[in-house]
């Protein structure tokens, strides 16, 4: 009967009994329905009510291309309470680092870290120069050592993770992971921000001895965390790795030293005696 369009109306008793309602007699009655009118109505308005299937929206969500924003913020996903705690973990190491970072590295705390190295590096190099042409020549900013910096730095914390990536998948490391590579040695140049910022000294020895304890404090964080990954590999392949890891980690720690905080540093432009022509300008490249 709804299909001719009516709705059926049934009189039931006080008993709610309807096992004896008689259709012909207890009051059968017949109502004009506006059912079909009313659900053509709201198809007008282009609105079912209902909520679109979640393959139709979440599908397309969940793809993520190169080229897309979304593809690299997933890689910076971390908060500062948990940036705060890896840094802390990095510098006071309890536990494995690769635990603290609980399956969700991230490129957020290595970036910026990296980032203050390169400036305080180029701050701590010119207070070096300056205290060693003190006097002499009028001292002038040189941004040689800024691209040098942000050259060493940026390059190591990059490349290296890559090489050492690839070396362990290539003799068989199957727990071998490029993001907490890169998590890894970006985190470990933190200790360099207090060496920077203190190894501007003149006296050579104390500048040593800082850079020497930058050094020893990295280059044990790298190893503790690096040795359950590189032992993955057959015995032989594990201690060229580590002696290969240890010696690039020797080789910036030295290239730091003499770079910025030695007087005289080859990245530097030295000035011309006597305050000539170029002695007053900022050196860009």
């Amino acid at each position: 009967m709804s299909g001719s369009g009516y709705d059926a109306v049934v009189d039931v008793d006080d008993e709610g009994d309807l096992g004896h309602t008689d259709l012909q007699e207890d009051g059968l009655e017949f109502h004009t329905s506006t059912f079909q009118e009313s659900s053509r109505g709201g198809r007008k308005g282009g609105s079912s009510g209902l909520p679109p299937p979640v393959t139709a929206s979440s599908s397309g969500s969940q793809k993520r291309f190169l080229w897309s924003m979304s593809f690299y913020s997933q890689f910076f996903d971390v908060d500062t309470t948990a940036v705060l705690s890896r840094c802390w973990a990095a510098l006071f190491p309890r536990a494995n680092f690769l635990d603290v970072l609980e399956g969700n590295p991230d490129l957020y705390g290595p970036f910026w870290i990296a980032t203050t190295v390169v400036l305080i590096l180029f701050l701590g190099g010119s207070i070096s120069q300056w205290l060693s042409t003190r006097g002499t020549v009028p001292f002038a900013y040189d941004f040689r050592l800024l691209s040098g910096a942000a050259g060493l730095i940026y390059g190591y914390t990059l490349v290296i993770p890559v090489v050492l990536f690839l070396a362990l998948r290539y003799f068989g490391s199957e727990s071998a992971n490029l993001l907490e590579c890169w998590a890894l040695y970006g985190y470990s140049n933190l200790i360099w921000i207090p060496v920077a910022c203190i190894s501007w000294s003149p006296v050579s020895i104390l500048n040593w001895t800082f850079v020497a304890v930058g050094f020893g404090m990295s280059v044990a964080f790298l190893l503790r965390n690096l040795y359950p990954v590189l032992s993955a590999t057959d015995r032989q392949t594990s201690k060229v790795l580590l002696i290969v890891v240890v010696a690039l980690h020797f080789g910036l720690s030295l290239a730091i030293k003499i770079l910025f905080f030695a007087h005289g540093s080859p990245v530097a432009k030295k000035p011309i005696e006597g305050g000539g022509e170029d002695g007053g300008k900022l050196f860009l490249f």
